[in-house]
C-alpha cells in the first residue's frame, strides 16, 4: 500500500527556481495585505469576478459548461438550475461560497471532505454525493488517433477508507512540523487526493477546492481576488503534464513531487502577479478613466468584459468604456470575441 510521507520537505534540499518562487510570492503577499486595507472596494468587486471566474473554470476544465450570462446569474444567484450541468455549476458556487466564509472551521480531514463533495454534488442529487467510491476507477487519455488508454490507476475502491485516513493523518504530523514550508505541503496533499481519486465523480473540481482551502488556511488568501481555476484552465495542459510527471511511480513510493509543487507555486505566483498588476494601475492617481480602462484590459489574464470592467471601475461609466472600448477596437490594439451583448476583449498591443 502507498506510504504518506512528507518528512522530503524537510530533509531534501529545495530547488532553486522553487526557492525563488517562494520567495517572490511571499513579497506579493505583503504586498497585497497592505493593499487590501488601503482599497476595500476595489478588493470586493475583484471577489465578485473571481467567483465567476472559479465556477465557470472549474467546471468547463471537466466539460461541464452554461452560457457566460448563465454563469453570472447563477453564482448570483438570481436563478435556479435548468438543466445537469447547471445544477453541477450551481454546487460548485455553494461549496466554494462556504471555503470562502467558514474555511476557519473546515478542517482537512475525511469527514469534512466527505461534506463538501455531499454539497458539491446536492443540487444533481448524484447517488453517491458524500461517499467514498465503491468501484474502482481509472484515470484514462484519448490518444491522437482517437482511443483511449489508462493514463493512471488510483488506490482500488477497497483500500480508499485506509488511504484517506492515512493521508489525513501525514497531512497533519507534517502541518505541525515548523521546518515545513506549508505552501510545499498543500501540492503534496493535493497530488495524492487526486492520486487517490477517493469518489466516483467529482474528484478534480474537489481538488481545486480544497486548493482554496488549504491557502486560506494558511495565510494566502489571493485565490477570494484572482481565480486560480482560471488560471489553470487556461494553462491546464502544463498542468495535466506536471500532475502526470509527479504521478508517476506514486503507487511504488518512487514518485517525485517537486513538479506539481512547480507547477502550483506557478499558478499561485500568477494570480499574485495579476493582483500586482491591479495595484499598479490603482496607485497612479495621473491615469485618466479611459487609461484605466485600456490598463485593465492590458493587464488582464486572458479575456474580459465591458460589465466586469465596470465592476472593477464602478466610477467610470458604461457609456464611458463602450468610448474607449471602440478606440482601442480601431487601433488594433484588442479583439472582441462575441456578439454585442456578451463580447469579451483580450489584449493585443502592437
Amino acid at each position: 500500500m502507498r506510504r504518506f510521507d512528507y518528512s522530503f520537505l524537510e530533509k531534501e534540499s529545495i530547488p532553486s527556481n522553487i526557492a525563488s518562487m517562494l520567495f517572490a510570492i511571499g513579497r506579493n503577499k505583503t504586498t497585497s495585505d497592505v493593499f487590501k486595507e488601503k482599497y476595500p472596494n476595489v478588493f470586493n468587486n475583484l471577489v465578485k469576478i473571481a467567483k465567476v471566474q472559479s465556477v465557470k473554470a472549474s467546471n468547463a476544465i471537466e466539460g461541464i459548461v452554461t452560457t457566460d450570462q448563465r454563469i453570472k446569474e447563477l453564482v448570483n444567484e438570481s436563478t435556479e438550475p435548468r438543466n445537469h450541468n447547471e445544477e453541477e455549476i450551481a454546487g460548485y458556487r455553494d461549496v466554494l461560497n462556504r471555503i470562502h466564509m467558514d474555511y476557519q472551521i473546515i478542517d482537512i480531514e475525511t469527514r469534512q471532505i466527505l461534506l463538501l463533495h455531499r454539497d458539491l454534488l446536492e443540487r444533481k442529487q448524484t447517488p453517491t454525493r458524500g461517499m467514498l467510491k465503491t468501484v474502482d476507477n481509472v484515470i484514462m487519455q484519448i490518444n491522437a488517433d482517437g482511443s483511449r488508454s489508462i493514463r493512471f490507476r488510483p488506490v482500488p475502491a477497497i483500500e480508499t477508507p485506509q488511504s484517506m485516513e492515512q493521508l489525513e493523518l501525514a497531512f497533519i504530523d507534517a502541518r505541525s512540523n515548523s521546518n515545513i514550508n506549508p505552501l510545499l505541503l498543500i501540492p503534496c496533499y493535493i497530488l495524492d487526493f487526486l492520486c487517490i481519486h477517493p469518489f466516483e465523480d467529482g474528484n478534480g473540481r474537489m481538488s481545486r477546492l480544497l486548493t482554496l482551502l488549504l491557502l486560506y488556511k494558511t495565510g494566502y488568501d489571493v485565490g477570494k481576488y484572482v481565480s486560480l481555476e482560471n488560471i489553470i484552465n487556461k494553462n491546464k495542459g502544463m498542468y495535466y503534464q506536471k500532475l502526470y510527471e509527479s504521478s508517476s511511480g506514486w503507487m511504488e513510493n518512487h514518485n517525485s513531487y517537486w513538479p506539481f509543487i512547480e507547477n502550483f507555486l506557478m499558478t499561485l505566483l500568477s494570480a499574485y502577479n495579476e493582483l500586482a498588476r491591479r495595484y499598479e494601475i490603482i496607485k497612479d492617481k495621473k491615469l485618466s478613466k479611459a487609461q484605466r480602462v485600456e490598463e485593465t484590459i492590458k493587464t488582464t489574464l486572458g479575456k474580459i468584459t465591458k460589465e466586469e470592467i465596470h465592476e472593477i471601475w464602478p466610477d467610470i461609466s458604461i457609456n464611458t468604456i463602450e468610448l474607449e472600448l471602440a478606440r482601442l477596437l480601431k487601433e488594433g490594439l484588442i479583439e472582441k470575441i462575441g456578439n454585442t451583448n456578451g463580447a469579451a476583449y483580450f489584449w493585443k498591443g502592437k
